[in-house]
């Protein structure tokens, strides 16, 4: 049995074993609260950085339920869950100072850091993955698995005057004849949930799926603040330069 077990553990080490994430992914949206209210307030802010506690190398995420919330904030919740699962399930071993860097630190910048970079306007989620080799992007919708992190621009605005929303995908639907998109995020007005829109209604997404979490130690070598996404608070961006940003 131990001769077997050490095979096994030649053949698949723990980086590939992570490879399929987003069946764990799935579990985390299913364990997070239920409404709440939606809001980008300073309130929502000092409760998002309480929720995920780091304490002696290990992340402990525990949103709280009746705290206001915003999208790019309850995503990021349930990408700290997944990595906190994965080693805890022994399919990921992060050294400490790659799990410290996935703190959501008060004041943190546009572009700084992992969290600064998926808060970020524009492609932030898609543009941290093709940077640290997290995993695959994609514009496809037919492609699209439900566990991809998913970044929705309600227009054709990439950057200072865009209308976005960072989700978790969940599937595509016809209703009625018509194209549906089911997603979960924080949702206006009410918090935490699942919500379905016309696929009309998107100008354009790109996905990101979750496929070598064992990359995110490459953030110690990457610059701390990356220029494009910190640039997009103030300046006008496209969706051709965002694909571009994200090796699409």
């Amino acid at each position: 049995m131990l001769l077997r077990a050490l095979l096994l553990a030649a053949l698949f080490p723990l980086t590939t074993l992570a490879d399929d994430c987003n069946p764990t992914v799935l579990r985390e949206v299913a364990g997070m609260p239920l409404g709440g209210e939606y809001g980008t307030t300073r309130v929502a802010t000092v409760a998002l950085v309480r929720a995920a506690h780091f304490e002696s190398g290990k992340f402990f995420v525990l949103p709280a339920p009746d705290s206001p919330s915003f999208c790019s904030g309850a995503t990021y919740l349930v990408f700290l869950k997944t990595i906190e699962q994965l080693e805890r399930d022994g399919r990921l071993k992060l050294d400490a100072d790659t799990m410290e860097s996935l703190v959501i630190r008060d004041g943190q910048r546009d572009g700084e850091g992992v969290w600064g970079r998926w808060n970020a306007n524009g492609p932030g989620t898609a543009r941290l993955f093709y940077e640290l080799g997290l995993g695959s992007n994609s514009i496809d919708f037919s492609t699209a698995r439900p566990g991809d992190f998913m970044k929705i621009f309600w227009t054709p605005e990439v950057g200072a005057d865009e209308h976005g929303h960072s989700v978790i995908f969940l599937g595509n639907e016809v209703r009625d004849g018509q194209d549906y998109v089911r997603f979960w995020s924080s949702n206006i007005p009410a918090g935490y949930g699942e919500k379905s829109v016309l696929r009309s209604s998107i100008a354009h997404a790109i996905f990101s799926r979750l496929e070598k979490p064992s990359n995110l130690a490459h953030i110690k070598t990457a610059p701390e603040i990356d220029p494009y996404l910190s640039s997009l608070l103030t300046a006008h961006s496209s969706f051709p330069e965002a694909r571009a940003k994200c090796g699409l």
